[in-house]
């Protein structure tokens, strides 16, 4: 407790910082409360209270199945020399602004890109497009295109495979057997979702105890170390998130994207766990919501490609493209009015 109290004196900025990025987390997890239960809550397995409970248990889970990959690349996303709590808040405040907005419009966005956006609008506005690391945000735009197509391509597989199964099978059998399997799959694609998503706000406070010599940062090439205390903060946040709903998105998510049913809703959400868990188990930061929105697609466009409404996909994928501009021109807005205000970014 006394060490907790010296850093608090020490390092006021840090712990404004900190508490911004458990805010940012919680806000994640509601705001994307939808890619973890609309699936299971259109198909009415459950109903939204318990889908969120059930979400956001195995949301919190996920620590004790994946490593830390996907934050030790987040924490050095950017020159170390170039980061301060500052710029950090700065980052911070353009996702969460971003994220607000997407909720309150009912677009299912990215949070993981809200904030790689953010993070990249305050270092871009500090030092030029130099400070950031060529190579890790390449990849992450890469993954905007592939995320959805492997969600896609695996929702559409696993629908087809099932209908060849049990297509002889009455509609009544199917829905039966399929709404229990939805309770596992829904488990297995929300321990995707908190094994994955909380990693980057996990990463985003490393870096700003980075900027105060708290925490040392790893040689080039090396995994960030992350402190557990950390990684339970972050879960936990991701987990009362999601507890507090999100229910514009998730209309949006489980209703308008095209009809499904429990063998539907099962399927989506398979192909999402398995996009996830590969791509956690490579330390990339996909989008969770990229991913099931890819997989519902995939999953209406097997028996008629007029099941998907399309001009609400083209609406959400327009979302998408934005998402990361959006949130680095608020966070660069909001690191020049900090430097304007004399905080030291």
């Amino acid at each position: 407790m006394n060490d907790i109290i010296a850093f608090a004196h020490a390092h006021p900025g840090a712990i404004v910082v900190i508490g911004l990025a458990l805010v940012f987390d919680y806000i994640n997890g509601f705001h994307d409360a939808a890619n973890s239960i609309a699936t299971i809550v259109s198909t009415r397995v459950l109903s939204p209270r318990y889908a969120v409970i059930w979400a956001a248990g195995f949301n919190t889970l996920a620590f004790l199945i994946f490593s830390t990959h996907v934050a030790g690349n987040i924490a050095k996303g950017v020159d170390s020399h170039v980061v301060t709590i500052g710029l950090v808040g700065a980052g911070l405040l353009g996702a969460i602004i971003w994220d607000l907005l997407t909720w309150i419009w009912g677009l299912p966005t990215s949070s993981s890109h809200a904030l790689i956006g953010g993070i990249a609008g305050a270092a871009i506005t500090k030092a030029g497009f130099s400070c950031l690391d060529q190579a890790f945000f390449k990849k992450t735009l890469l993954f905007i295109f592939v995320s959805p197509l492997m969600g896609a391509i695996l929702g559409f597989a696993l629908m087809w495979l099932v209908m060849k199964l049990f297509g002889g099978f009455s509609q009544r059998i199917i829905d039966k057997r399929f709404r229990l399997l939805q309770f596992v799959s829904a488990a297995f694609y929300s321990l995707g979702h908190g094994g994955n998503d909380a990693q980057k706000t996990m990463g985003i406070i490393v870096a700003a105890l980075i900027a105060t010599g708290t925490v040392a940062a790893a040689p080039s090439g090396e995994t960030q170390h992350i402190p557990i205390w950390i990684v339970l903060a972050c879960h936990a946040a991701m987990g009362l998130g999601t507890m507090s709903g999100g229910w514009r998105i998730v209309k949006t998510m489980g209703m308008k994207i095209t009809k499904l049913q429990p063998v539907g809703g099962f399927c989506a959400e398979t192909a999402g766990a398995i996009t996830l868990f590969m791509n956690t188990a490579l330390g990339i930061p996909v989008s969770t919501t990229h991913t099931i929105t890819g997989a519902i697609v995939g999953v209406g466009s097997v028996r008629k490609l007029s099941a998907v409404r399309w001009g609400v996909a083209g609406r959400i994928v327009w979302a998408w493209l934005l998402t990361i501009p959006g949130a680095a021109a608020i966070s660069s807005l909001s690191f020049l009015a900090l430097k304007a205000l004399g905080v030291n970014v």
